[in-house]
């Protein structure tokens, strides 16, 4: 080793140890007659002290150092007379004796430090840089941490770690595929995996009872702060279970998780109907972690002579509490959120209740104190709180109050990232309808099974479906779903067919999985966490992109390496491939 120790091992233990490190130059200071220098790796800093009165040469060496340069220092643990007690070796330094400079370094083009003058672009294509600095460093301590205790939860729990294929074959349900053209079998394509759904439901063909992988997933989609082109999933299935017994288990890995990493005994995670959670909250994720549940008002608004409420499909309204003092700005600003174009909606109606418990709104004109002292009762505001109120369609006005109740939350602290809320979303249809394909589309995938009561819904009321699915939210994050799985072929077959498969099709894309069947498949189900979101969540942060060691862009490119990028015209000719770009 051409180290001894790391620099953030020395303490006040360690006085009179010879001690050899080896780093990076975070700093230097040159104070005339003596200079000090701060010496990195990803343990900690350890500061060098070099003197001209004991070796003017070594003393003139470390004067030449510049930021960034990989260095070998050997010396003595001396006491420091200046403490710094915000790093663990405040209390030392190193009275060196050698000093070689391994390897000089460039002047980096951003401040590699907690607080750094670089911008997302920059340290994007410097990405390699980047990870010297102790947050971006940080985050990928936790990963690491966490992928640790699933791997020993799981196996506790007697699951088997097991590859599956990163070469599979593409299908036409979900998201678009990476596909990888195949040299050897001409005109034929590969596509990089969207999830091993397929082969995990193989697996519990084969006997394997309780598999687990943490896997690297696809999707050419368009990204956002959430997504990227490849991810990485907690995978997970088991046989012969019910939902109940995926529930139990996989809260007792998040709650693991939350107490191994963080230190936090998360409470039971509660349970609510995919209906009750678009009801109360417009979403099949809702943020748990404040209140301000949807109150539908209808039989108290329509028939007033209001136009907008007597045209609207559904009138619901959400109680802002303390908010009465809003100023007409406020107020406008909310109306304007809701009004961009991400949102869509048309107006905001408001009633303050004012703290003498007189009640005023923006639509007096058609409405009595009477009328508002019911809205009051309803909503269950007091003194000091606005009423926000919005109309129209009930898909739509649902996800746009949504919309409106976490700016709510944002703008009233509520949103914590330090404190996590967690609950179970069950029972989502099984199909959702299309209305640019004229058809329904499974709502999670192909292959999750119906309420065995609802089966007889399939041909008459395939909307009303609902499906043995569950998700697991975190903080208005969806951090894993998952289903029982259809294990018969029959039924298989039938749900290819409601979703506008012919028998040749589903054989043709799914035979292999549905000949399986006909061999002893097994009851399972199973679960898939966003192992990425995870992370995010519990390193405090928005974009999954800072727990990922080398992510890309919003436009999915890797700046750092230029990728895509073009490849030459003998490769394309042994792919068959002809470009029209």
């Amino acid at each position: 080793m051409l180290r001894t120790t790391t620099c953030g091992a020395l303490t006040i233990k360690n006085l009179g140890e010879n001690a050899v490190l080896c780093g990076w130059v975070q700093k230097s200071r040159d104070l005339g007659g003596m200079t000090f220098i701060d010496i990195r790796d990803r343990y900690g800093i350890t500061q060098l002290v070099f003197n001209m009165d004991d070796n003017r040469e070594l003393c003139e060496a470390a004067r030449n150092l510049g930021r960034e340069f990989v260095i070998k220092a050997t010396g003595t643990v001396v006491e420091r007379s200046n403490k710094n007690s915000k790093i663990p070796t405040g209390d030392i330094e190193i009275k060196i004796t050698a000093l070689e400079i391994l390897n000089a370094a460039k002047l980096p083009p951003f401040l590699i430090d907690d607080e750094t003058d670089g911008g997302d672009d920059l340290r994007m294509k410097y990405r390699y840089l980047d990870l010297r600095r102790n947050p971006v460093r940080n985050n990928m301590v936790l990963r690491h941490k966490m992928a640790q205790a699933v791997r020993r939860y799981l196996d506790a729990q007697d699951f088997i770690e097991v590859e599956t294929p990163v070469l599979i074959k593409s299908t036409p349900e979900g998201a678009r595929d990476f596909v990888v053209p195949s040299r050897m079998n001409a005109g034929e394509f590969y596509a990089l995996p969207q999830s091993p759904q397929t082969f995990k439901q193989l697996l519990m063909v084969s006997g394997f009872d309780r598999y687990f992988q943490i896997v690297k997933c696809f999707r050419d989609e368009d990204l956002r702060a959430d997504r990227q082109p490849e991810f990485t999933q907690i995978d997970c299935e088991m046989s012969f279970i019910e939902q109940e017994d995926i529930l139990n288990t996989f809260e007792g890995l998040i709650r693991t998780l939350f107490k191994d990493i963080k230190g936090i005994d998360l409470p039971a995670v509660p349970r609510m109907q995919y209906a009750d959670a678009m009801r109360l909250y417009g979403s099949d994720k809702p943020d748990t972690r404040f209140d301000m549940q949807f109150v539908e008002l209808n039989h108290l608004v329509k028939d007033k002579g209001f136009p907008v409420f007597d045209q609207a499909e559904l009138i619901i309204g959400i109680n802002a509490k303390g908010c009465a003092g809003y100023t007409r700005k406020q107020v406008d600003e909310l109306t304007d959120f809701i009004k961009r174009p991400q949102i869509g909606a048309t107006g905001l109606i408001y009633c303050r209740h004012n703290e003498d418990g007189s009640l005023k709104s923006s639509v007096d004109k058609f409405f009595t104190e009477e009328d508002l002292q019911k809205w009051s009762a309803a909503l269950n505001s007091q003194p000091g709180d606005l009423i926000l109120i919005m109309a129209g369609g009930k898909d739509k006005v649902r996800k746009q109050l949504s919309e409106l109740r976490l700016e709510m939350g944002n703008r009233l602290g509520l949103r914590d990232k330090n404190t996590f809320s967690a609950l179970w979303v069950l029972d989502f249809p099984l199909l959702e309808w299309d209305e640019e394909s004229g058809r329904y589309h499974a709502m999670h995938h192909p292959f999750t099974s119906p309420k065995p009561e609802d089966i007889a819904l399939l041909d008459s009321q395939p909307g009303a479906v609902r499906a043995n699915a569950y998700d697991l939210v975190i903080n208005g994050t969806e951090v894993g779903g998952g289903s029982i799985r259809i294990h018969d072929k029959s039924l298989q077959a039938l749900m290819l067919k409601h979703l506008g498969f012919s028998a040749e099709e589903a054989q043709k894309q799914f035979g292999f999985l549905m000949d399986a069947f006909e061999y002893g498949a097994p009851p399972h189900g199973g679960i898939a966490f966003g192992f990425d979101r995870l992370c995010s969540i519990f390193a405090g942060l928005d974009s999954i992109r800072d727990v990922i060691a080398f992510p890309k862009n919003n436009s999915g490119r890797d700046v750092m390496i230029d990728s895509p990028a073009t490849i030459d015209d003998k490769q394309l000719a042994e792919l068959n491939i002809k470009t029209t770009a």
